[in-house]
Order: C-alpha cells, then structure tokens, then sequence
C-alpha cells in the first residue's frame, strides 16, 4: 500500500494564519509538529510502503525542510505548476505507478487533516484493504454526530458487502444548510465525507477513463511531457493547464458503481476554519482555546491566537481573534466560514497579506520584512549554514548588507569576499551579486534596499542550485553580464 499524500491545498479559510505561500498543512496548529508532519508520521507502520508527496511546485523546499526536520522519507515528490483539484493530482500519480509496473494500492490522505486514534485508522484500513483488493473504490466516511455545515456528506446504503462494516454509497451530498444537516444526523446512515480514498491505481484509472475522459487523456499527455528525475516529476505547465478542475467525489467516486464507505471513528477533523481548530485544541475552564501572549477576562469559548503582540480579551462569547505581524482578524465562531471570502475580497484588492507572511520562507532561509518606505525597505536575512543564494542582478534598486551574526562570503561583479559581525557591504544597481554563509552556524544580515522599485520581481538569476535561474541569451557568459 502506497500512500499518496494530497498538499497542494491554500486553507484559506484559516488565513491570516494560512497563507498561499506558506499554508495551513506547514504550520503547527495542533502540537508541536506541522500538520504535515504528523499526517507522514501516522503512516509508518508495518505494510506501509514510503509515502508519496504531491505538492505546489513553489513548495518544494518546504516538504523537504519539514521532511527532514522529522527524519521522515518519501519515495518521490511530484510537483503541480498549479492547483487542478484531486482528480489530476491522484490520476498523474496512478499513471507514474502503472507506467512503473507497480499496480499496487493507493492510499490517498490529505495532508492537512487531524486523526487522534491511530488503532482506529488501522482498523478502518484493514476493512478497506479487503474491499479494495476485491475491485471496489473506498472512501472512509466519519459518522455523522451533528448538524455540519462545513462537511460534504455520503449515505450508504447500510447494506453490507465483503468485508462485514463495508457498505455501498447510496449518493453524495453537497454541503447542506443547517436544517438538512439536522436531518441527516437525526435519520442516521450519514457520513462525512473526510476525503481519504483507498483503491488500486489501476481500478481508478479505468474508472476515471470512463467518467472523466477529459481528465485522464489530459493527464496522460502531461505526463508524457513532464520533467522526470529520479525522486520528483515537474509537470509541464502548458498542459497540466487544459486540466478540468475537478475533485475525485466528482470526476469518479459519484459516478461509479464501485463506490463503498468504511466507518472511520479515529477523531478526524479537516481542520477547515476557525470553529473547527478550537474544537481539536486543549481548553481552559471557560472553554478558551489561547495561543502566544494571551491575556483573557470574562470570556467564553474564545479562540485567541497571538503571534508576537500582547492580545487582552475582555467580555468576549464565542470569539476568534487571530493576530500576526501583518494582519487581524477577528469572526464570531458562528460565521467563520465568512474567511474564504474575506480572502477572496483581499486578492481582488491585490492585497498582499493573502500572498506571504512577513517572513518569507526560500530554500536558503528566509527573510523578514522590517521596515518599507516609498523608496527603502529594510530586511532582516538568515541564510541556513552552507546555503547560499542565486547569483542575480536587480534593474532598480542598490543594497547595503551589514552581518549582524555569522560570516557571509560575498560576490559583487569580480569580487569575492567575506565579511564578519559588524561589517558591511554595498551591492550597486545592476552589480552581479551573491551572499553565501559558509560557516556551522546561521547568517544573520540587515539589509536596506533602495531605489525607484522594490518588488521581489526585480530579480535577474544567472546561476541557482535551486533551478530557478532566469533565462539568459544563450552564448552571454556570466562575467560578460557582470561587465
């Protein structure tokens, strides 16, 4: 069994915290380890092959960091150019495995999800091995115990198939108001739809050709085009692009006849707002989930997240406030689901916040916006012992760099250098440059920019061990550019 692990998701809804360039799956909101983290980590058990990884392409660097700030493994990483919903992602991965001659049973999990009983996922996955090396497609459905909104829903047909606890899927249901969610819990054989799958990859790419057509010959052309290495695939853009967005419920599992449920009684939770965070976290006695400086008076079932600030809550029933450096947010727990909006209002003013965090993770570390004016921004850099940054050029603006900790050895044009703690540099406009850290420990630099445009695109990489140079005109060396 090959478990595939779904993290190309945004989580906008638990934005500020949750943003596209660094989303919820990454961040640590239930414990010490990222949601990541602990989805790979309740997987290694006996029977269970190496995980594979499907991600944003510009989250590469992130799986990797989180990969090996646990110790854990993954057999490949496949990278999307962009978001096309799970039936893509699933089928690019089941055509790699075929095309591999590995036929063998796919474990599909978002990476973003809750599971506190880990016996009980094992039970439920013992259930749905039988069924799904019988042909059949399962979906692991939670018991429906109250009226969720948030949810989509599956009604089995409570007819039982092989093994006993397996049931067929009557039809699913879209995410229902609060009246048909009573309904649902009250007339009982509901289940929320938690988006875990397990099935034969094989099994899934028939279906899939017979339901989406468009989707399987699409994926099939992509991957023919795709950037292969031994441990990631790059899907090529232009095609993945001509990808229907579509989801596996919908492009498959609503369609077949082969859809089946398994009961999944393991404390599952998707983690998908605000309301749901404070129900998974540890409570005081008045029902207050706090996280950072928090300072709570007279308050009721509260989710108070600070992120540096002191955060004083005072008279306050059912309430999240969420601070970080950027931006506040403050919802009735009742109408969070309000944040996908809200996010989607941000990006039409193109509102930064939705983008990045203040500090912005690279693949050499990462940097944190200190200061901005109309013609200066000032950062505060840490480049990881022995990463280094890309060669590059800026059109538009000059930088002064001054260590505050570590040596960082500096290329500026034809000149290479190291500086120590305390000492400075000056990087003109259009000078070829990189900084470097060379030692055992952290660099860590202030740097103040200047000049008629600061955007993070006015950059020019000519070399970068982490392949994102620039494009250059072939046959233009390096030290010709610098000249």
């Amino acid at each position: 069994m090959i478990p595939v692990i779904l993290s190309g998701g945004s989580g906008s809804r638990l934005w500020p915290l949750s943003r596209k360039q660094f989303p919820k799956q990454f961040l640590a909101l239930t414990g010490e380890h990222t949601l990541f983290q602990q989805t790979l980590e309740r997987l290694v058990f006996e029977g269970m092959d190496t995980p594979i990884v499907v991600c944003n392409k510009d989250h590469r660097f992130i799986v990797n960091e989180q990969l090996a700030n646990r110790k854990l493994e993954c057999q490949r990483i496949l990278m999307e150019p962009f978001g096309r919903n799970t039936a893509p992602a699933v089928a690019l991965t089941a055509m790699m495995l075929v095309n591999e001659g590995r036929d063998e049973l796919m474990l599909v999990l978002p990476a973003d999800h809750v599971l506190e009983d880990q016996k009980a996922l094992q039970r439920a996955l013992a259930l749905a091995t039988v069924a799904a090396e019988n042909g059949e497609m399962v979906l692991f459905g939670v018991p429906a115990t109250k009226p969720e909104t948030g949810y989509g829903y599956i009604k089995s047909t409570g007819d039982s198939l092989l093994p006993e606890g397996v049931s067929r899927v009557l039809h699913f249901v879209e995410k229902p108001d609060v009246k048909r969610a009573t309904e649902y819990v009250e007339s009982g054989g509901y289940y929320w739809n938690s988006g875990m799958f397990l099935f034969r990859a094989s099994r899934f790419l028939e279906e899939l050709k017979k339901h989406d057509p468009d989707i399987y010959d699409t994926c099939l052309l992509t991957l023919e085009r795709s950037q292969q290495d031994a441990d990631t695939i790059t899907f090529d853009e232009a095609t993945f692009a001509c990808c229907p967005d579509n989801s596996i419920d919908y492009s498959v599992m609503e369609k077949t006849q082969r859809a089946c449920v398994v009961p999944l009684t393991a404390g599952w939770s998707d983690v998908g707002c605000w309301s749901s965070l404070w129900e998974v976290n540890a409570k005081d006695a008045n029902g207050n989930v706090t996280k950072g400086d928090v300072v709570i008076q007279d308050s009721k079932n509260c989710m108070i997240h600070g992120n540096g600030k002191l955060v004083s809550v005072i008279g306050l029933e059912n309430i999240v406030v969420v601070e970080t450096k950027d931006a506040m947010m403050i919802a009735h727990k009742d109408k969070v689901q309000g944040v996908k909006q809200m996010v989607n209002t941000l990006n039409e003013q193109g509102r930064s916040e939705t983008q990045n965090h203040c500090e912005v993770y690279r693949p050499w570390g990462s940097y944190d916006s200190v200061d901005m004016g109309g013609r200066f921004q000032v950062k505060h850099i840490s480049v990881k012992p022995g990463a280094c940054l890309s060669l590059q050029m800026h059109h538009h603006r000059a930088e002064h760099w001054i260590v505050v900790s570590g040596t960082a050895e500096v290329t500026c044009d034809e000149n290479v250098f190291l500086l120590c703690e305390n000492q400075s540099t000056y990087i003109p406009i259009a000078s070829v440059h990189r900084l470097r850290n060379p030692g055992k420990i952290p660099l860590e630099i202030i740097e103040v920019q200047s000049g008629s445009y600061l955007g993070e695109d006015d950059i020019e990489r000519f070399e970068d061990i982490y392949g994102r140079s620039t494009p250059i005109e072939r046959g233009v060396s390096v030290k010709t550019i610098a000249q």
